[in-house]
């Protein structure tokens, strides 16, 4: 199947330059059926890139832009009242897609964000007291902006803890913005194709759940994760006092998946400790707590991890 991978990674690059971590975060998120929180500045493609996956997985796509008087009912949908049948009738929303594009998420207010964690969660919209179950596959992929200080809300621990990465998305290097200003200043606009089916997205997702992992890298990850929890037992005391809150049980298990379709996106059919470090920051960074001292002193996530990582002993 990893010419599937190729095939699909083709046709984003048609509009996409560089970024291959970003697609590979993505294509990880699609095949265990995790959302994905994308951070970067303005102009790095971060939505053009979601719009170019669901178009190449030929999968149903809505993009709702947030802005601070967005409603919890513009995004599920409401009971809207019809006169000529003096009735109640649903009109669902966006969220009634295969792949939702929550654009700048923290320019919402929380009863708004709120308003994702059950369908997240549960892959379900509750309106009135109706209850309707998405078509699967069903995603969030939501992006945010960490310049900006002004009309922005803080996503909540509870909202972050369901995405299952966060990537953070940098500059091109010189040689891609090259060729992406040559691109557009000339036009060079191509169609993006379907080339792989829902069917064929099942098929997938289901030889990633075949690929082994041994028992001494699921301890090892195991591991990983109880180190942000008790890093003094690893040997980490200088970084314990920058830990509020560990990592929560839903890492494990995102990891436990994720490795898996690490290794499936490499053309291997076993997970190896590579696999397990290549994606930690990205499982991680946001599911930790730091402490009042860690941001006085500027420490951030992502240093953290790295310690962690050198920290505990590669099987």
């Amino acid at each position: 199947m990893s010419n599937k991978i190729e095939a699909i990674k083709s046709e984003v690059a048609k509009v996409v330059v560089g970024q291959e971590k970003m697609i590979d975060g993505l294509l990880i998120g699609l095949l265990c059926e995790g959302h994905i929180l994308i951070e970067g500045i303005p102009g790095l493609a971060k939505t053009t890139t979601v719009n170019a996956l669901a178009k190449s997985l030929g999968l149903d796509f809505k993009r709702v832009q947030f802005t601070p008087d967005l409603l919890p009912s513009d995004i599920l949908g409401a009971e809207i009242y019809d006169p000529q049948h003096n009735d109640f009738k649903i009109k669902q929303g966006p969220v009634f897609t295969n792949l939702l594009l929550a654009d700048e998420i923290n320019r919402a207010p929380a009863k708004v964000q709120s308003a994702l964690l059950e369908v997240m969660q549960e892959r379900q919209v509750t309106i009135g007291e109706e209850s309707f179950a998405m078509d699967l596959p069903f995603f969030v992929m939501a992006t945010q902006n960490p310049i900006e200080q002004e009309g922005v809300y803080q996503l909540p621990e509870a909202q972050l803890d369901r995405f299952m990465f966060k990537l953070v998305v940098g500059y091109n290097s010189k040689e891609e913005e090259l060729e992406i200003a040559r691109r557009i200043s000339q036009g060079m606009s191509q169609e993006i194709e379907a080339v792989v089916g829902k069917d064929e997205l099942t098929k997938m997702k289901e030889a990633v759940k075949k690929v082994h992992i041994d028992e001494e890298v699921e301890r090892y990850m195991i591991e990983l994760v109880a180190a942000t929890r008790e890093p003094a037992k690893y040997g980490l005391e200088e970084i314990e006092e920058y830990i509020q809150f560990g990592a929560s049980p839903r890492v494990s298990i995102d990891m436990f998946k994720a490795v898996k379709a690490m290794a499936y996106l490499r053309g291997k059919d076993f997970v190896t400790p590579v696999d397990v470090a290549y994606i930690a920051k990205e499982l991680m960074r946001h599911r930790i707590v730091l402490s009042y001292e860690a941001e006085a002193e500027g420490v951030t996530t992502d240093e953290l991890i790295v310690k962690i990582l050198e920290a505990v002993p590669i099987p």
